[in-house]
């Protein structure tokens, strides 16, 4: 027992020596079943490789296909393989390791899967696959009130456990809380085996806990260079992706997603975004020239049903000698309403992404988004810190955003006046001093005096 912990511990640390100086933000992948010979056919993958979302799938395809119908996913908010390493326990002790019931568990297991380096990105839309995969919506397992109540065992089952550890914790120990989470995973196991119920559980986080960037940035043509998009990262979620045959075609990403009418509002960030994202792509399509991303949402809260359409265009320009992309209008259709509003000032280079801080049909907030007809002036359609690219993605990463912003901000301006204020101060003191000239007469002291005839 001690040396297959040992094992798993080691290859964890392998992972982590050989990968980490990637530049990709990376988190591990552990799943273990009831089920024998699930993993067996399939290589591990080298040391220092960095699984994609292509390949994770691949890899538990056939525990989805082969295993047991229930399937258990436990998220962490946040976890890295120097969690493992830090505080896994020396040579596996379980004595001294935060994670006994999870080392337990892949000791006792048929079958287990260990990917040390996986791209967070594939992990954080992996409730969405594995919900494609089992065919079944997700249930949200309270870890504190779990059901008794045995699954059906030929009836597919997606149960998914959110643990809640942050690295950036300041009320509890990293390693108090990664006991606390593994003292949920030992708990839920226990009743899964009190029940009987063979099952397939799949340890990972939505984002790493150590981020490793990248220091250098790729070199960019001449002229004005263009801002570069890291918020994919820095964000509390991943972008949304529109996959076309297991590659994205179309990425959206915002901090904020409001729609409201009239009085009422509804907040769409967390049922668009994240782990726990509800909205359907199905009507989305994209192709060389044109773009439409659909996101459907069912059951909005005093909206019902609600779908919102971003139109795109590619077209080519003989002045700049290259294509430009253009999002041209936004529908928002609302059970019997269909609301248009028209874009302006929306578009950049094909090659590139499309940034803003604020998109919406608010006067107050830009008013990017102009409403075509009286009843859409009752609508309100938010995006903060608004993202798009529906031509030229590569991966599940944004390429240089435009930025919306113009190149004279108001602090250039004001650097400008100021700067021209101070030249014309310093000209004019120059002027001043060469305008200096010196008396044509000075009154000599050792000759006679100057006198002065007086008459009276």
């Amino acid at each position: 027992m001690a040396a297959a912990a040992a094992a798993w511990l080691l290859a964890l640390a392998l992972g982590s020596a050989l990968g980490g100086g990637r530049g990709t933000d990376q988190v591990p992948v552990l799943a273990w079943s009831t089920e024998g010979s699930l993993w067996r056919s399939r290589p591990a993958p080298n040391g220092g490789h960095i699984v994609s979302q292509q390949q994770l799938a691949s890899y538990l395809d056939p525990a989805l296909a082969k295993g047991p119908k229930t399937v258990i996913l436990f998220l962490q908010d946040k976890l890295s393989v120097d969690d493992f390493t830090v505080y896994g326990g020396v040579y596996g002790n379980k004595q001294e390791s935060a994670f006994p019931n999870l080392q337990a568990a892949l000791e006792s297991s048929p079958s287990s899967l260990v990917l040390p380096s996986v791209d967070w990105h594939a992990t954080s839309s992996l409730l969405l696959s594995l919900q494609s995969s089992v065919g079944t919506s997700p249930l949200y397992v309270d870890p504190l009130t779990i059901p008794r109540s045995p699954a059906q065992r030929q009836r597919p089952s997606l149960l998914a456990v959110r643990l809640p550890y942050s690295s950036g914790s300041i009320l509890i120990r990293p390693k108090e809380a990664l006991t606390a989470n593994d003292n949920i995973l030992g708990k839920v196991l226990d009743v899964l085996k009190e029940d009987g119920v063979p099952f397939t559980a799949v340890l990972t986080a939505a984002r790493p806990s150590r981020v490793v960037r990248e220091v250098s940035a790729p070199p960019v043509g001449p002229g004005r260079q263009l801002l570069a998009a890291e918020d994919e990262r820095e964000g509390p979620h991943p972008p949304l992706a529109f996959n076309v045959s297991g590659s994205p075609c179309i990425l959206l990403w915002a901090s904020r997603l409001v729609l409201g009418r009239g009085p009422s509002e509804a907040d769409l960030t967390n049922r668009t975004f994240g782990p726990s994202a509800s909205v359907s792509l199905h009507s989305s399509a994209c192709a060389n020239h044109s773009a439409d991303l659909v996101l459907e949402y069912s059951n909005v809260e005093k909206l019902g049903t609600v779908k919102i359409v971003f139109k795109m265009s590619n077209q080519s320009y003989r002045v700049s000698a290259q294509p430009w992309f253009t999002l041209d209008q936004v529908e928002v259709t609302s059970d019997k309403d269909v609301i248009a509003f028209n874009v302006s000032d929306v578009y950049a280079p094909a090659a590139y992404s499309y940034r803003c801080s604020s998109v919406s049909n608010d006067p107050r907030a830009g008013s990017v988004l102009r409403s075509s007809t009286s009843s859409s002036q009752t609508w309100k359609l938010y995006l903060q810190d608004f993202q798009i690219q529906a031509f030229g993605v590569k991966g599940m990463r944004f390429s240089y955003a435009s930025d919306c912003s113009g190149f004279f901000t108001p602090a250039i301006w004001m650097g400008l006046i100021t700067s021209l204020l101070m030249v014309f101060i310093l000209t004019y003191g120059l002027h001043m001093v060469t305008s200096l000239k010196t008396m044509d007469r000075f009154d000599d002291p050792k000759g006679p005096s100057i006198s002065v005839p007086q008459t009276e």
